[in-house]
């Protein structure tokens, strides 16, 4: 006696079939969202021609290889000047997000930048700067506070300053004091 399947129970079967998942792992988009590389307490000193050029400290770095970032938490740096010489730029953020093939960092939390050749300190929660433009800029509605030891102290709404064309300017409301010394050299 032969026994012959009934429609319903293969229909049943390959409905059965059809329904089943299989977890073949991680996406793609999964996995460019966690690192290639996860460092602490880092510690980096870029050299060109056997002198630093900058160098910068971080509690923690990830990098994340396809996405071509690297983000630090309790960041620090310096930028040195000609050949090695005395830091001209200091700087720290409590995070920060830099573009490896760009250049272009971004910084949030707690910002501070002391630009020792321009003598003045720049304090902002939100900066980014774009090192092919050489723009430095805080975004629209971010307030940034810039002091000289002058006693000069600007607050303004959104800074845009441009390091090639030495030009600064904001978007929103400026107020503050501007002290000239007589002595400067123009």
């Amino acid at each position: 006696m032969k026994k012959r399947l009934k429609p319903a129970a293969v229909c049943a079967f390959i409905l059965l079939i059809n329904s089943c998942t299989f977890d073949y792992g991680e996406t793609e988009s999964q996995e460019r969202n966690l690192p290639d590389l996860v460092m602490e307490n880092v510690e980096y000193v870029r050299v060109r021609s056997a002198d630093p050029i900058a160098s910068f400290e971080a509690e923690r770095a990830e990098r994340y290889e396809k996405r071509g970032l690297m983000t630090l938490e309790n960041f620090s740096f310096v930028q040195y000047g000609s050949r090695g010489q005395s830091a001209n730029v200091t700087g720290k953020a409590g995070n920060a997000s830099v573009h490896i093939e760009t250049g272009d960092i971004s910084m949030v939390n707690g910002v501070r930048l002391e630009i020792e050749s321009e003598d003045i300190i720049i304090e902002t929660q939100q900066i980014d700067w774009k090192d092919d433009q050489k723009i430095l800029s805080s975004g629209e509605n971010n307030e940034v506070v810039i002091y000289q030891q002058n006693g000069t102290s600007i607050t303004g709404i959104g800074l845009h300053a441009d390091a090639q064309r030495r030009t600064w300017e904001f978007t929103g409301p400026v107020s503050g004091v501007y002290h000239h010394d007589d002595n400067e050299e123009n």
